[in-house]
């Protein structure tokens, strides 16, 4: 895996494959960021990275400029590589939190430029997210939301959904929160 751009750009990063993670792949990712590079200057922005998994949207995040990344992870393993992996690459920026996802949202009562969650596809309850996330009031105005999934969630019902893109079996739908 590497870091598609920014000061780090170019750089690999190899998750042990005793790790419990599906990695979003790189050409995805690449996808991902040629279009938040679009919407958002990551320079100085506070970033939230749900169900962290290997911490490569937040490594890719820290090497774009984003001044505070919340990355949270459950599984103990894969928050203790995140923290490795950030000290190894220089990523002062990163705070990792190992706990559930939901109970972050619900209790952190602090506002985000850029959302990214990538939950496990299987997730029951992974269709609740996007209301999750705005009921929580944690997304600053203009703030762009981004939630990884598989073909069989669709959003585009929802009132904040932008778009979808799809890169394989990639899908990311984009929210936006905008004051009235």
């Amino acid at each position: 895996m590497r870091i598609i751009g920014g000061t780090h750009k170019a750089r690999r990063f190899n998750p042990p494959s005793t790790l419990k993670a599906r990695p979003t792949t790189d050409f995805a990712k690449e996808g991902l960021f040629n279009i938040l590079d679009n919407h958002i200057s990551f320079d100085g922005i506070k970033v939230l990275d749900l169900f962290s998994g290997t911490g490569s949207i937040s490594y890719e995040c820290a090497s774009r400029g984003a001044s505070s990344i919340y990355s949270i992870e459950l599984d103990f393993g894969n928050s203790q590589y995140i923290k490795q992996t950030a000290e190894k690459l220089g990523f002062d920026s990163i705070k990792v939190i190992k706990g559930d996802s939901f109970k972050f949202i619900d209790g952190c009562g602090l506002k985000f430029d850029f959302i990214f969650a990538d939950p496990p596809y299987a997730l029951e309850t992974l269709s609740t997210i996007p209301d999750k996330v705005f009921k929580a009031n944690i997304l600053s105005d203009g703030g762009i939301f981004v939630l990884e999934h598989g073909k069989t969630n669709c959003f585009n019902g929802h009132s904040n959904f932008i778009e979808e893109r799809t890169y394989g079996n990639v899908h990311f739908s984009f929210f936006r929160f905008a004051s009235e």
